[in-house]
Order: structure tokens, then sequence, then C-alpha cells
């Protein structure tokens, strides 16, 4: 696979280059993105059972009202 290139551009004259990555800077860049998207899968797994666990929680707790003898409109009209 080929590597990745840096653009450099020279502010006084506006002169754009661009420069392969050397191999240890292509190495280094796929490490990084490697780690970037296994952060990125955890973020989002970790996002997934929160959302679970809100829901469960959620469940949980209107059926425990229930149980306490409440109404479905009392328990919307206390946790809105």
């Amino acid at each position: 696979m080929p590597n990745n290139f840096s653009q450099i551009i020279n502010c006084e004259t506006g002169e754009s280059t661009r420069v392969e990555f050397t191999d240890e800077e292509q190495t280094a860049h796929d490490a990084e993105l490697a780690a970037f998207l296994a952060q990125e899968a955890t973020d989002k797994a970790a996002e997934e059972a929160a959302a679970t666990q809100a829901a469960t929680d959620k469940a949980s707790a209107n059926t425990k009202l229930k149980a306490l003898g409440l109404t479905d409109a009392e328990i919307a009209a206390l946790v809105g």
C-alpha cells in the first residue's frame, strides 16, 4: 500500500509541496489510526450499553411503581 502524504504550505509564497510519508511516519500513522478506530468502537459499545441500561432501569422503575399501586397516569406525572 502506498504511503500517505503531508502537505507543506509556505505562508510567505503560498507555495504548496506534497511530501510522501517515510515508512516510519506511515507506521506511526497506521498505529494511531488503529488506536483511534479501536477507541471509537469501545466508546460506541459503551454508549449502547448505557442506553440499554437506562431503558432497563426505566422499565424496572415503572414495574415497581405499578406494584405500589400507581396508575400509568400517576407514573407519567411523576417521571414526566
